[in-house]
């Protein structure tokens, strides 16, 4: 009989196992042999949620893989082996259905048997995605929750998934989220918080700049951004000497430097400024003198083409996870089977009214944005309650560093090398989850 740690891999929005290939290539290189007390490593990459399923919700992916993760061990343990570890790591979208995942399997009883280790998550948006002071991210916010389905509101912490009208995220950050009132029990029930706490190591993993997809404050869980203003506001950063990517410490100072003055207009300076920091267009799409001229001279016919196709590919797949969504309920409702939403609405029924308005009152403070540029995300009174709860927790922040390009999003993870050369800028970060992972 061997000993088995299972890891279980989570990718993000629109993607599937493929995207996770590096990340379980370099884990079996750095664990190919067995711990000291015999333990081996098992990887599972989730096959039961791809592509346009992930718009279906983080509630119904994380069932889903949790019934995955129970049919593995069963698997498992059939051929005569034995699952005595469980860690999870998810990417983006992956990481927030890995920590709903965990709390149905604490709810089924999962880690009384099995030893939960390690808890990693890669560019994933903890506190929602925020919006940022800019025309484009206004427009983003509005659609995102109308063209991703459940999953798009629950990403903008626009629905009311508890039977008490809270937002998911809320709902599975909060530390006492429920309390049962039995004379028996008057212990609080946490369910994903108590989850996540059970891990020995909890560790996440957030690009400081350039992810324009899950920005830095929401990946690490934190109400202000040192990093917005990395080019000017004096800050020094120290990197890890194994690990290029990873940042080792920064300092600010109290007093930022002054801004450089304005180059006079049609001075070689002036000329220099207009240059942008990062590309412009998305690696597949940045060619060469003179067919990138060729490109910017069709912008102006090209974007309203792709936004046209990409808003109707958006709605036609929203109205088929709808859908699939009605299925999902019809099947959980008719099979007898009880999901973890079925569950929380029976404890919170038991919830004194009292402690019922408490928990829902809105923050009285207002939405703030803590410093008054472009650069610095909108922080919602809902964002800081989820990192305030959050943050209470031994996680392990490590911030990656990825200059001069468009999205750094895919390059934290390695996540199509094939494709893209520059993905495996990512590499440093890889190996340091796959090398801080406890076997």
């Amino acid at each position: 009989m061997t000993a088995i740690h299972l890891l279980v891999l989570i990718h993000g929005m629109w993607g599937n196992p493929e995207h996770l290939a590096e990340l379980a290539h370099i884990a079996r290189e750095t664990h190919d042999s067995a711990s000291s007390d015999g333990t081996t490593l098992h990887i599972l990459v989730a096959e039961t949620i791809r592509e346009e399923s992930t718009y279906d919700g983080i509630d119904w992916g994380g069932e889903q893989i949790a019934r995955e993760v129970v049919d593995t061990v069963k698997d498992l343990e059939s051929r005569g082996d034995h699952v005595v570890r469980f860690s999870a790591t998810g990417y983006s979208l992956g990481g927030l259905i890995a920590r709903y995942c965990i709390g149905v399997l604490h709810q089924q009883g999962f880690f009384e048997n099995v030893e939960p280790i390690n808890f990693n998550t890669i560019a994933t948006p903890h506190c929602g995605l925020p919006r940022y002071p800019s025309l484009f991210s206004s427009i983003a916010s509005a659609l995102g929750p109308k063209l991703l389905s459940r999953t798009g509101e629950q990403f903008y912490c626009v629905d009311k998934w508890s039977p008490k009208g809270r937002p998911l995220l809320v709902v599975m950050a909060d530390p006492g989220m429920l309390e049962i009132l039995d004379a028996n029990d008057c212990c609080a029930d946490r369910i994903f918080y108590q989850a996540l706490s059970r891990f020995k190591q909890i560790r996440i993993y957030a690009n400081a700049i350039n992810d324009t997809t899950v920005p830095y404050v929401t990946a690490a869980i934190e109400t202000l951004d040192p990093f917005a203003e990395h080019e000017t506001n004096g800050l020094e950063m120290y990197f890890q000497e194994n690990y290029s990517r990873i940042i080792r410490e920064y300092t600010l100072p109290e007093v930022p430097p002054p801004k450089p003055p304005k180059p006079t207009v049609l001075t070689p300076d002036w000329f220099k400024s207009l240059k942008p920091s990062r590309p412009i267009v998305p690696p597949f799409l940045q060619f060469r003198f003179p067919l990138n001229l060729v490109l910017y001279s069709l912008l102006p016919i090209l974007i309203p083409v792709f936004v046209s196709m990409a808003i109707l590919r958006l709605s036609l797949a929203t109205r088929s996870s709808r859908a699939r969504i009605k299925i999902l309920e019809q099947e959980a409702h008719g099979g007898g089977r009880q999901t973890l939403l079925n569950m929380v609405d029976e404890l919170e029924r038991e919830v004194e009214e009292a402690m019922v308005d408490l928990i829902d009152n809105p923050d009285p403070s207002p939405v703030y944005q803590a410093v008054d540029s472009k650069a610095h995300p909108i922080i919602t009174p809902t964002h800081k309650k989820i990192a305030s709860w959050l943050n209470t927790l031994p996680i392990k922040k490590e911030l990656a560093f990825f200059p001069a390009v468009r999205n750094s999003h895919a390059m934290i993870v390695c996540r199509d090398v094939k494709r893209f050369e520059l993905h495996r800028q990512g590499e440093s970060v890889v190996r340091h989850w796959a090398t801080s992972f406890v076997l």
